[in-house]
């Protein structure tokens, strides 16, 4: 995508897809039920059902009046935050040279829509300034379905936080067993292990961070990378080729 990044128009149709195909997805679903039970009158009553129902349901996407308006407003919340940061740490950073102050508003926009989501960039990832990298690591980290519930809504709507005192205990184990943060540091420790000799002599490229990044995308199916790159290559090789694609494309397969 680097080369729209002063196609504005372009970047402006593509940022509500991807919202609409993730984290608005449920809203959009209750808003096309409502729409088809008014629309067509002989369904208006299966509508009604579904959109008061939906827990009853069981339908993975289809959630409540006031859950769906609690993801949209952490949604937004999070792309707000993104932004204002993004744009005080990248404004005039080099990756956004070449741009005017409309495009760079709309490729900022445009970045921090991608990095919970499709992992479209139209800047060099690499060359972000680290408190950017550490927020996108978080956002690809967490689930497209996040929100902030209030404590009486967790009280009343979330079993999960619920469980039996006599399998407290072990319910604490299986959790930490299957966490899945659990398994993304086993991973990037074993990965570390498996390339520890890249590590050590080619430190720009292959470091903790840039490996942590790579995992963490991978899992939250976003795709942001780093890249490989030979300008960053402590010991110059000539045969050497700068990379595009994921940087783990440059990981050992033994």
């Amino acid at each position: 995508m680097m080369v729209f990044s002063k196609n504005s128009g372009l970047l402006l149709i593509f940022i509500p897809q991807v919202l609409v195909g993730n984290a608005l997805y449920p809203m959009c679903l209750r808003f096309l039920i409502r729409l088809m039970g008014k629309l067509f009158v002989s369904k208006k009553r299966e509508a009604k059902y579904l959109l008061k129902n939906s827990r009853e349901i069981g339908h993975l996407h289809l959630f409540s009046r006031q859950h769906s308006r609690l993801l949209v407003v952490t949604m937004f919340g999070f792309i707000l935050v993104q932004f204002i940061l993004f744009c005080v740490l990248e404004w005039n950073s080099n990756g956004l040279n070449g741009l005017n102050s409309y495009q760079r508003f709309v490729g900022s926009l445009f970045q921090v829509v991608n990095a919970r989501h499709t992992g479209e960039t139209i800047v060099d990832i690499s060359t972000l300034s680290p408190p950017i990298l550490v927020m996108f690591i978080v956002m690809m980290y967490l689930p497209p379905y996040t929100l902030f519930i209030p404590v009486k809504g967790v009280e009343e709507n979330t079993e999960e936080y619920v469980f039996d005192e006599k399998q407290g205990r072990g319910k604490v184990v299986e959790n930490f067993i299957l966490s899945q943060l659990c398994y993304l540091s086993l991973f990037i420790i074993l990965i570390c292990i498996t390339e520890r000799k890249k590590i050590k002599d080619d430190p720009l490229n292959f470091n903790v961070f840039n490996i942590t990044l790579e995992v963490v995308s991978a899992y939250g199916n976003v795709g942001f990378t780093t890249g490989y790159s030979c300008d960053r290559m402590i010991n110059g090789d000539q045969t050497c080729k700068n990379k595009w694609y994921g940087f783990v494309g440059n990981w050992s397969d033994e």
